[in-house]
Parts: structure tokens; C-alpha cells; sequence
């Protein structure tokens, strides 16, 4: 069975859950070289006023990018990144935004050239598919955008040229990509090895560079970036809209990893950074990289703090200056009602029995959540236990474990591994081909 082409645009889903209302009202066509070219379904040019389009960003072989292009572009950044719009945040991030835009005219200028058909229906599956990921209806996401400045103009075009490109990709790079039974069996036996070695669960941002003059760019933009993650924009979203790695439509995320599969110089920052921090951008040969250890486990076994546990905490309400008489009751309180314990079903009627006392709605919590030394107690039990916690500066306080999942490991399988393989090599052909399309093209910047 042949693997399966994800979606490997470099800017792919960098909506982050956003996106317009595609009605069958919209205008099918796109303003290139000051005229306008059919592609199946095209961006409607309303909206552009005439002073607008005056001022020129950047020319990229002889295709317009308006200043009203990029000062939208960078707004519906600010809206869906989770990057507070500040004016020193919105001029920072205008450079990467603008290289962003040259990217798109090169994708839907080779897709013009190659005669690739966009539908308006496959517009609106992925639309639908983005609009239900992000809990919002079409309108919904219409009106948040539009409180924030962004006319739609801005978000079909990013779609389009996502779209685009996309299937340029699978035409021309797909059919050549092959992977071997040997290739599969080396990666599996190279997994046994690192089974012991510790993993890594991580997600990455990756901004490459072509020549000294963008390594500078592109060492000053993921600076940046990260300055931006850790003052509190979400790594997924930042991913998905600046990320030139495959990884992008995911919000960068690459799973578990061992210490082996990466990179010397990756692997010597992972291995040295705390879980839920963003690293300092990483060189490579031809790029920076930004990894965020989101957790760190032994080998591919089952990980004890990825157990799933869902409980109810029972308080007894207890003032902090009653007497050792007053607890000792309590306390009598809690044990009555832990030996009367038969389901979590029926724990909040036996909860209201007794005056002051409360059972919190159930909660699922993975046990990394969970403190020590409580979580260290909870994993010993199963589900259906009543643990009593002692007293708090709440009162006597109870836990108990209504549903228990523990956590299999992650042995990765023969199919998996080959789609991995098999869009690794897809994704390295179509960062090559923009690449050569940015070294072909005449692009001029203002």
C-alpha cells in the first residue's frame, strides 16, 4: 500500500483554526501581473480601493505585492498567532511576513504554470475542517477576524496559495518518492536500539536560508519568535504561521524522538533544556531551528506520568482554627463515607449527606499534573478506590479514582514509519523546488 501524501506545504494551516466563510458569492479570480488568470477557484479582488494598491511592497517577477497586502497579511498574523500587536511586534515580524508573501506568488505562479485547478469545493471541505477544529461557526471566525482589522481578502489568498501549492507538490514530487522494505527495517531496528535511550516529545519551528544576507534575516526573525513564545504566544500557532518545515500544518509538532534521531546540534540543546521551555534558535547547515521539549520519558515503554486518571475531590469543610475535637469528627466524617463508597455514580448523594461537606464534578488529569507526594500515592491504586489526603487549610480532604487509563508506550509500527519516510522525502523535494523558484525569480523589494 502506498503511504499517504499529508499536507506538506511549508505554510500549510497557518490559520490556526481560522478561516472565512467561502460562499459561492465570491469573485473567482486573483490579481498577477496587474491582470487576472483562472486556477478553479480564485480570491476576490473586493475590497481594494484604489489608493490601497498605490504603494508597493515588493515585485516578484513583475506579480504586485501592495503595501495593503502585507499590512493585512500582518494583522491576520497578529490575530491568529497569538502575538500581542504591539508596533514594535508588528514591525518586527514584517520582514518575515513579506518573505512569506513572495513565497505564495512564487507557489501560485508555478501553479499557474503547471495548469493547476483549485475547486471551490475542496475550498470548502478544508474551510470546514478548520472552522470545526477551532469550535467557531464560518461566521463566527468572519466577525473575530473583522474585529481585528482583517478583511477576507487576506485569508483566501493565504488559502489559495496553500492550497496551490499543495498540489503542486503532490503532482510533481509524490511519483517520484519511493521507500524501501530495507529503508522501513533499518528505521525499526534503529528504534530497538534507542529503546532504552530517553525520548523526547518535541515540536519545531524551521527557517531556512539561502544565502549570508537571509542567514542574518533568519537569525534576527527566530530570535524574535522566540522572544514572542516566551512571552506567551502559543508554539502551535507561531509554527504554523512562520515554520517552513513540513511540520507546520501540525503546529510544528514531530512527536517522540530519541536523542539518536536528531541532529548533533539539536540534540545537544534538547538534551540540556527543561520540559515546556522553547530553546534559543538552533544553526544547521542551511537554517535555524526553535525546539519546545513539551515532555521527556525512559525508552518507548509506558510512560507512568502520561496516565490518564479521572477523579473527585471530596472536601469537608473544616475552618483553619477548629479544634483537634472538631478534626478528629471530620475526619470520622471521612472515613464513614470512604467505607460506605460503592460508585462514583452515587459519591454526590452520599457527599450530601453531610452538612459542609462537597464533591467536586469528575475531572480527567494526566498524572504529570498531579504534585507529589499525592501523585505518587494515586498511581498505586486502581479505579474505584477512595483516597483519603488528610487535612488541608480547606478542611478533611478525600481523592477519589472513578476511571484509570495507564499509558501503553509508543512503539511505532511498520506503516507508520514508512509514511514518515515517505513525506520526509516529499517535504525535502518541495523545499528544494521553492527554493530554486526564489533563485530563478526576479523579485524586488521597496
Amino acid at each position: 500500500m502506498r503511504p499517504t501524501l499529508t499536507t506538506l506545504a511549508s505554510n500549510t494551516s497557518r490559520i490556526h483554526g481560522l478561516c472565512p466563510n467561502l460562499g459561492a458569492s465570491l469573485q473567482k479570480r486573483l490579481r498577477i501581473l496587474g491582470s487576472v488568470f483562472l486556477i478553479g477557484f480564485m480570491v476576490p479582488t473586493q475590497g481594494y480601493a484604489a489608493n490601497d494598491v498605490q504603494g508597493i511592497a515588493a515585485i516578484v517577477n513583475d506579480a504586485i505585492i501592495s503595501r495593503y497586502d502585507l499590512d493585512q497579511r500582518v494583522q491576520l498574523v497578529m490575530a491568529t498567532s497569538g502575538i500581542q500587536a504591539t508596533p514594535e511586534n508588528v514591525e518586527r515580524i514584517r520582514e518575515q511576513v513579506l518573505r512569506s508573501l513572495i513565497d505564495e506568488k512564487l507557489q501560485l505562479q508555478e501553479a499557474q504554470r503547471l495548469e493547476i485547478k483549485v475547486e471551490q469545493e475542496e475550498l470548502d471541505a478544508a474551510v470546514d475542517a478548520i472552522s470545526q477544529r477551532a469550535g467557531m461557526t464560518k461566521d463566527q471566525i468572519l466577525e473575530y477576524l473583522a474585529s481585528n482589522g482583517v478583511n477576507e481578502t487576506a485569508l483566501y489568498t493565504q488559502i489559495l496559495a496553500d492550497t496551490a501549492w499543495n498540489k503542486v507538490i503532490s503532482a510533481r514530487f509524490a511519483p517520484l518518492v519511493e521507500v524501501g522494505k530495507d529503508e522501513v527495517t533499518e528505521v525499526m531496528h534503529r528504534i530497538s536500539q534507542d529503546a532504552e535511550q530517553v525520548q523526547y516529545q518535541l515540536s519545531e519551528l524551521y527557517l531556512g536560508f539561502d544565502n549570508p544576507a537571509q542567514e542574518r534575516e533568519m537569525s534576527v526573525g527566530a530570535q524574535r519568535l522566540v522572544e514572542q513564545m516566551r512571552a506567551g504566544a502559543p508554539f502551535s500557532a507561531v509554527a504554523q504561521q512562520f515554520s517552513q518545515a513540513a511540520s507546520a500544518a501540525n503546529g510544528g509538532d514531530i512527536g517522540w524522538v530519541s536523542e539518536r534521531q536528531l541532529p548533533s546540534e539539536i540534540a545537544s540543546v534538547v538534551s540540556a533544556i527543561s520540559v515546556g521551555t522553547v530553546s534559543d534558535p538552533i544553526r544547521t547547515h542551511n537554517g535555524f531551528y526553535v525546539m519546545q521539549l513539551r515532555s521527556k520519558r525512559e525508552g518507548l515503554g509506558p510512560n507512568p506520568l502520561n496516565t490518564q486518571l479521572t477523579i473527585i475531590q471530596v472536601i469537608l469543610a473544616l475552618s483553619p482554627e477548629a479544634s483537634q475535637a472538631q478534626a478528629q469528627a471530620r475526619a470520622q466524617q471521612a472515613d464513614q463515607l470512604r467505607q460506605q463508597f460503592k460508585t462514583c455514580a452515587g459519591l454526590p448523594d452520599q457527599v450530601a449527606k453531610i452538612p459542609g461537606a462537597e464533591a467536586s464534578a469528575p475531572s480527567t488529569v494526566t498524572a504529570a499534573q498531579i504534585r507529589d507526594p499525592m501523585r505518587t500515592e494515586l498511581l498505586k491504586h486502581e479505579a474505584g478506590t477512595f483516597i483519603p489526603a488528610g487535612r488541608t487549610q480547606r478542611g478533611i480532604e478525600a481523592i477519589v479514582i472513578c476511571d484509570r487509563k495507564d499509558d501503553l508506550g509508543n512503539q511505532p509500527n511498520e506503516a507508520s514509519i514508512e509514511n514518515n519516510l515517505f513525506n520526509q522525502g516529499v517535504s525535502m523535494m518541495a523545499r528544494r523546488h521553492l527554493r530554486d523558484l526564489r533563485r530563478d525569480a526576479v523579485i524586488e523589494m521597496r
